[in-house]
């Protein structure tokens, strides 16, 4: 109940009021979101609760992905049912889900609640799914090209590569008092971890300040008095402390066991998912010369919040830690961990040295805003691009900005206006309600609809699929979230007007027609179950590449679905005999793998759908297009705007941070000799306001001068 007294106590509301309404008000938009998915979709409202509960989940960087894949069968007297399943590479975690979804409407308080046996059963049941796929002929009886199959073959190929299991059950039922722990046996000596994850638990967590499952560490499990440290007394400011640590290998390899990918920071997680986890030259130090490892590595760095250090008749011992994060050395972790799994290493004599810095938690955005300084600074020495560290890129601030500002046109037959609420930050949708009453509450969602919130994620996915890159998009949010995020960072370098009020209506109209798509897909008689997402990412790829083929260097045009908040019917027509076509071909049995979800990821998957895709597209979708010079005109338009705003946001900037900030400012530049003619001029205007205000260029002048002074130490005195 922490995380709601916090929120009681920033509204100033009582506490048990918050608590109650607010988690209460989530599970019940929660399960009306999914039923009235299921009813769009008709998918099932077990499906639809499947993937909801997934998709939070996926933000919260407890799964990494989600592939649907229900069966429900037996083998003699073994029953089994999984509903889905995710393997994580960079830890060699391997997730299987099965839902628990209770239908009946609950009668005054008598809520169905989970049973320890209920629990018990649902565990054994995903036991004998991965018992069977990897032990008996479960794969010659599957049907073909089904996500069923498609989770068998996965686990009967890649087993030694299994690390260990997650186990997991989604439940819209409440926990009974008797689930107090759960502990499942290893399965063929691969540890088994089990949990369930319920409406409160994910409120709790996905609504919480820090949006995410916090780690917390007691490292006495690991190591008896804990992890020898020395404070950095003299480096300690009121936001942060410094411990330097020595961890020994077998501690370290525990750690990463039990927690996982979960343990990297966000940014390092996203840079190693598209590297080669484990250094080949630090496994040969670790098998070879294990002693020498400390001397020879350069140790790993960690941020953590609330950390507790003891003294004892050895000296000082870090002892607990919450929201422990490695923020570098994420290979060198991964690498001793799969070291001792893989090749049986011994890890006695193996020592890592750590620089742990403990943040100060006061202020959770501020705690988060130095922990990405720190990740970034930690890993300048590598190959790490600012697109790596994408989640503070000013480009989510001015998309975020358009959201709030920018009203999209009234739907068919509705009498208001609404607005596409971009989400910057992890479940800013949800906390933003959470600071208000009933009504404006309520208020809120009329003009901010869920359907209508656009996530980082799902910016990354519909763009990076209009762009021609369906199979980057299916190898899961993380993965394509980082290829988009490099491409951007190019972009925004090259021109960062061209993001503009222009571009968040064609993202939002993109969403429309992924919306579209998965509601009518799973309606569509040629329809079988499963792959629905792989199909949408194809389908829009391949109607755009059509357009451009078939019209000759025309486009379609973003706008007509904005303008209308919703996809024509000819449109819809089309895109719904593309994505039948696209079916046919993605399990096609003589595609180049078996398993059609790996199949999707790879590069020959698009060649194939790009050569073989046949359809023909009407002259009528022509009302639909634009020419080239359109566009062009269009996009000079758009930039030319963003660049008037961009100037006038820079004068109001300079203008609020008064004249005593640029007077402490031009001492400062001065000193460093980082002041130029135009810069002093502008600083001149600056330290005169309000008399005097800088016009448009001074002021980004001035922001820019601002950035060179902070990269050089510059700070306020207050």
């Amino acid at each position: 109940m922490r995380v709601y007294t916090k929120f009681a106590r920033y509204c100033g509301v009582a506490e048990a009021k918050v608590n109650h309404m607010d988690a209460e008000e989530f599970k019940k938009e929660f399960l009306e979101e999914v039923k009235s998915a299921a009813v769009a979709s008709g998918e099932g409202k077990s499906a639809e609760f499947a993937g909801h509960m997934a998709e939070y989940l996926i933000d919260s960087e407890v799964l990494s992905n989600f592939n649907p894949a229900y069966c429900r069968s037996q083998r003699g007297n073994r029953h089994f049912r999984t509903d889905g399943y995710v393997f994580d590479e960079l830890d060699s975690t391997m997730s299987v889900i099965i839902v628990d979804y209770d239908d009946s409407e609950p009668d005054g308080e008598s809520a169905a609640r989970m049973t320890k046996s209920t629990a018990d059963t649902l565990f054994r049941w995903l036991r004998n799914a991965v018992d069977l796929s990897i032990h008996s002929d479960l794969y010659q009886s599957v049907e073909p090209s089904t996500p069923f199959s498609d989770l068998v073959e996965f686990l009967r190929h890649n087993v030694q590569n299994i690390h260990k299991y997650r186990f997991f059950i989604f439940t819209n039922k409440e926990l009974s008092s008797q689930i107090k722990t759960i502990k499942l046996d290893d399965l063929d000596e691969v540890p088994v971890e089990g949990q369930i994850w319920d409406l409160g638990r994910l409120f709790r967590v996905c609504c919480s300040e820090q949006g995410r499952q916090v780690i917390e560490i007691d490292f006495r499990n690991y190591s008896p008095e804990g992890i020898p440290c020395l404070e950095a007394s003299s480096a300690a400011t009121a936001q942060y402390r410094s411990y330097l640590g020595v961890i020994s290998g077998e501690t370290l390899a525990d750690i990463y066991d039990e927690y996982g990918s979960r343990l990297l920071e966000g940014n390092v997680r996203s840079f190693l998912s598209t590297k080669v986890a484990v250094n080949k030259q630090i496994r040969n130090t670790i098998l070879n010369d294990r002693t020498m490892f400390f001397a020879f590595n350069n140790g790993i760095s960690a941020v953590a919040l609330n950390v507790e250090v003891k003294n004892t008749n050895h000296g000082k011992f870090i002892v607990g830690a919450k929201d422990f994060q490695i923020i570098n050395g994420g290979q060198t972790t991964a690498s001793i961990s799969s070291a001792r799994y893989k090749d049986k290493a011994q890890l006695d004599g193996l020592y890592v040295q750590m620089k742990l810095t403990a943040i100060d938690e006061s202020s959770t955005e501020e705690a988060d805003e130095l922990i990405r300084k720190i990740s970034r600074s930690s890993n300048s020495q590598n190959k790490v691009s600012d697109a790596d560290f994408f989640a503070s890129h000013p480009f989510h601030r001015r998309m975020e900005q358009i959201s709030r500002m920018l009203f999209a046109p009234p739907e068919e037959g509705a009498q208001y206006e609404t607005k596409w609420f971009y989400e910057r930050a992890r479940g800013q949708y949800l906390q933003e309600q959470m600071r208000m009453t009933r009504t404006k509450q309520k208020q809120f969602q009329l003009q901010n609809p869920k359907q209508k919130v656009i996530k980082k994620t799902d910016l990354a996915k519909v763009q990076n699929a209009w762009m021609g890159n369906p199979q980057v998009v299916s190898k899961g949010a993380q993965t394509n979230f980082n290829h988009f995020a490099e491409w951007l960072e190019d972009q925004w370098n090259k021109n960062e007007a061209q993001f503009n009020d222009l571009y968040f209506k064609q993202s939002a109209s993109l969403m429309l027609i992924f919306q579209y798509l998965e509601k009518n897909v799973p309606k569509c008689a040629w329809y079988q179950g499963g792959y629905r997402a792989n199909i949408v990412y194809y389908t829009v790829a391949i109607f755009r590449k059509l357009i451009q083929k078939q019209f000759h260097g025309a486009e379609f045009d973003l706008l007509k679905i904005w303008n209308k908040q919703a996809v024509p019917e000819i449109v819809g027509n089309v895109l719904l005999d593309l994505a039948g076509q696209v079916f046919q071909i993605i399990t096609d049995p003589q595609r180049g793998v078996i398993n059609v979800t790996q199949w999707c990821k790879r590069d020959d998957c698009w060649e194939n759908v790009q050569k073989r895709t046949t359809l023909a597209l009407p002259q009528e979708l022509g009302q639909y297009l634009i020419t080239s010079e359109e566009k062009k005109e269009a996009d000079r338009g758009a930039k030319k705007k963003q660049k008037l705003t961009n100037g006038i946001n820079a004068q109001v900037e300079v203008y609020n941070r008064g004249a005593e900030f640029w007077k402490q400012l031009a001492v400062f530049a001065v000193r460093q000799n980082l002041v130029n003619s135009l810069d002093a001029q502008a600083l001149k205007s600056a330290c005169n306001i309000p008399e005097k205000i800088p016009n448009a260029p001074q002021s980004k002048r001035l922001l820019a001068l601002l950035r060179r002074a902070e990269e050089e130490g510059f700070a306020v005195k207050t």
